[in-house]
């Protein structure tokens, strides 16, 4: 072994515990990167396989009652390479052991079985048999939900008649990936379920035979979506058909590509951030490190080394530290990806999952983190190679100290003289203790990046669910009802409050950007489902049209600005409305108007879709046995379960990514604060020891050392507030999309959560150092200047 390959591992040995934080360091950076880029990549994967194997459908539309004969023309479409009609009703379930009424959405499955589009993926069990009205096929989730194996029962409320259904199979479908019941935010499994049962059965109940009430269409390669959209709306109008829409509108696929697109930007905005300080950490600390080896370098070349094998071995030290880190975020990467794909997969309920572990997303990491190291310690190479020999075997010129205060305010008045000794080794050295407190602002900086998350959810669910949304529940109908519903609602059993809601889809637009969304109309009085203004102040104008503030970023619109909108029921006219206000809402994209307006721009008498409730909790149970006997309701929403299910399913999703992000921004922040106490010390250890020979005792040494790192944690903490809520508001506005976003709330506990969190990895350093401190040998280290 060359003598240099002994004093490599010789270094490695000595300095093992500032490698293995260095090498910590960069293992967090990489992990950020495979474990988003990772993840994301394996669920992009997963989604383009599911849909291809099983015919997801490309356009979408409901009809009134359409003949099947309409099939035919509508397969004539140029660019369509099939179509798919069939039956697609909501009803109540009545489920054996579960008080809360809840909704199915039944689809009808023709007698051959599979469906040409949308194609199940049957988990367990069977197709029900040609000619058994009721046998179904119900969602897996649905099915753990309630226990329900083949051969389990349950009864619906199917057009007014209660009929009893056996399950024969339990399936998933790329259609209902995200599957969201009327009224609901969330998907709530125990109270949603989609249920497939034979064409002739249900054809029969809603006397549809020979006729359907939804179409699905997949299109050529080539073809045209908007052209064909246009075409399809032109041949389902006379029958009573709502405007088709794409795949990009339709709510399964949205919801999932607005999670995907969550990821994606977090997995574009918080690894970059990551890799970057710990890049410009590990320069740092490698810098410094390798200046420390000032005097053996010098030795080196007095001993006939050249400068080339000098810098080589150097960079060698440097190649094992970033590989150690390489290896260890690599693994710790894949590792947390394949946790993360797998709680997203069963969040969507993927039927499999399609794992990628691309080497570019490896070595991409590895050559930045390894660029970013030998970068910082080559340009300090270079400066030590070019001294001559015996100069660089001397020890550096000590720093030349000015005053920088009048002799009026001699601090040595008034601080001890360990404090004195403090301030001008600070001062003596601005550039290190700029470059200490920058790591340590970045490492701040990065935990509020990762923890402020949590404190924006919870500001999403207090201004949506007890700011916004107040009722307990929302009761909805199979269809569009007159205004007296609501008197019908409001005198059944624990009602104590009831409010009409109407909504109507429509097209907004402004100029050639257009949007499709649901005006929803509300009482001038409304108090259970009020309007939030951005300045989070209920508001309902009289007239015009409120609009999310999100959707009037889109459209480019402002309060004043008119936009045309799309009646996209009833008479089916474009009218032009002012937008009279901007609301702070955090679900979807929508606009809002007086409930009177409404009924106004629709030319009909006050109708209502759906009507918000508060309850009292003691009469729920008659309430729910007095909604499950109407046939009226398709479905009845719970604040509370939607609230729960909230806190169990989303937010466990971003909280949970957040605090593998936390403990990534957890390790970096204690590698930076460990290595600049350890590096320190390193620097100061003959000064230190000259200072035990004059008398000073262990404690007062300790504490000019301790003082200085604790004033420098402590000068780099506003800094890192400011880094850290920049990154925060960068990451929100990365996150931001139509489906959802969130206000940049960045709490004082963050602040002092993340403060805390990098003082106390400076307090174990400090720990570290003062053990270092009692075992310094004083003649060893003194001699090392001779």
């Amino acid at each position: 072994m060359r003598a240099l390959d002994v004093k490599l591992f010789r270094d490695l040995v000595r300095l093992w515990a500032q490698a293995l934080a260095i090498a910590l360091v960069i293992a967090g950076g990489v992990s950020t990167v495979v474990l988003a880029v990772g993840s994301l990549r394996s669920l992009e994967e997963t989604r383009i396989a599911y849909y291809e194997r099983h015919q997801f459908a490309d356009v979408f539309a409901l009809v009134r009652r359409a003949p099947k004969t309409l099939l035919t023309q509508i397969a004539e479409i140029p660019g369509v390479a099939a179509v798919q009609g069939r039956i697609a009703k909501l009803a109540l379930l009545d489920i054996p052991q579960f008080r809360e009424p809840a909704t199915g959405q039944f689809i009808s499955l023709t007698e051959d079985g599979q469906p040409a589009l949308n194609r199940l993926y049957m988990r367990a069990g069977r197709m029900p048999e040609p000619g058994r009205g009721d046998e179904v096929v119900v969602t897996e989730g649905f099915a753990k939900a309630h226990a329900f194996k083949p051969g389990s029962h349950f009864a619906a409320i199917l057009n007014g008649r209660k009929r009893d259904l056996v399950v024969v199979g339990i399936a998933l479908s790329p259609e209902y990936i995200y599957a969201i019941g009327p009224g609901d935010r969330m998907p709530d499994e125990r109270r949603f379920a989609i249920v497939w049962m034979s064409e002739k059965a249900l054809a029969s109940v809603y006397d549809l035979n020979g006729a359907f009430s939804s179409v699905t269409l997949k299109l050529m390669r080539d073809a045209s979506e908007g052209e064909v959209i246009t075409r399809l709306d032109a041949l389902l109008d006379r029958y009573g058909g709502q405007a088709a829409y794409g795949r990009k509108d339709q709510t399964s696929h949205a919801f999932l590509e607005h999670g995907l697109d969550m990821l994606r930007n977090m997995s574009r905005t918080l690894p970059p951030i990551f890799l970057l300080v710990a890049a410009f950490l590990i320069n740092v600390t490698l810098s410094r490190i390798v200046a420390l080896e000032r005097e053996q370098i010098g030795l080196l070349k007095a001993l006939g080394y050249r400068n080339a094998a000098v810098a080589w071995h150097y960079i060698k030290l440097i190649i094992v530290i970033v590989m150690i880190g390489v290896v260890i975020g690599s693994a710790a990467g894949t590792w947390l990806g394949t946790f993360v794909t797998e709680m997203y997969g069963d969040f969507y309920r993927f039927p499999f999952l399609v794992f990628v572990q691309s080497p570019d997303v490896y070595v991409a990491a590895a050559v930045l983190s390894f660029g970013a190291a030998i970068i910082g310690a080559v340009r300090v190479l270079r400066d030590i190679v070019r001294l001559p020999p015996a100069v660089a075997m001397q020890a550096p010129a000590p720093p030349r100290f000015r005053r920088l205060l009048p002799a009026t305010f001699a601090i040595r008045n008034v601080l001890s003289q360990p404090a004195v000794m403090m301030v001008r080794n600070i001062s003596g050295h601005p550039i290190r203790a700029m470059f200490t407190i920058a790591g340590m602002s970045l490492a701040t900086g990065i935990l509020i990046a990762s923890l402020f998350l949590n404190g924006t959810m919870e500001a999403l669910i207090d201004v949506t669910y007890f700011m916004s949304d107040r009722q307990d529940a929302t009761v909805s109908f199979v269809e569009r009802r007159p205004l007296k519903a609501v008197n019908q609602i409001a005198r059944l059993p624990g009602i104590l409050a009831a409010e009409p809601f109407r909504e109507v889809p429509v097209r907004i637009r402004n100029g050639n950007i257009e949007r499709r969304i649901m005006i929803s109309g509300r009482p001038r009085d409304a108090d259970l489902n009020r309007i939030i203004d951005t300045d989070l102040h209920p508001v309902l104008p009289e007239t015009g049209l409120a609009i999310s503030s999100w959707l009037a970023q889109i459209l480019g619109t402002q309060v004043g600005d008119f936009v045309e909108i799309d009646l996209l029921e009833g008479q089916r006219r474009t009218v032009s409305l002012p937008v009279t206000a901007l609301v702070e809402d955090y679900f979807g994209i929508q606009g809002m108007m007086h409930f009177d307006a409404l009924a106004r721009l629709m030319r009909e008498a006050p109708a209502v879709n759906s009507v918000s409730v508060s309850l009292d909790a003691n009469e729920r149970d008659r309430l729910y046995d007095a909604i499950k006997s109407m046939p009226m309701v398709s479905g009845m929403a719970l604040q509370r379960v939607s609230l729960a299910n909230f806190r169990d399913a989303l937010a466990v999703l971003v909280t949970t990514m957040a605090n593998i992000y936390t403990g990534l921004a957890a390790v970096i922040a204690f590698g930076v604060v460990y290595n600049s106490a350890r590096i320190s010390l390193s620097e100061r250890a003959r000064e230190l020891a000259s200072l035990r020979v004059l008398g000073f005792t262990r404690g007062e040494v300790l504490r000019i050392l301790l003082l200085e790192l604790a004033v420098l944690t402590l000068l780099a903490q506003p800094p890192g507030w400011a880094v850290g809520y920049g990154l925060a508001w960068t990451l929100q506005t990365k996150m931001a999309g139509e489906l959802m976003r969130t206000r940049l709330v960045v709490e004082h506990s963050t602040y002092v959560l993340a403060s805390a969190m990098v003082i106390a990895a400076a307090l174990f350093s400090a720990l570290v150092v003062r053990r270092r401190i009692n075992q310094l040998d004083l003649v060893t280290v003194l001699k090392t200047r001779d």
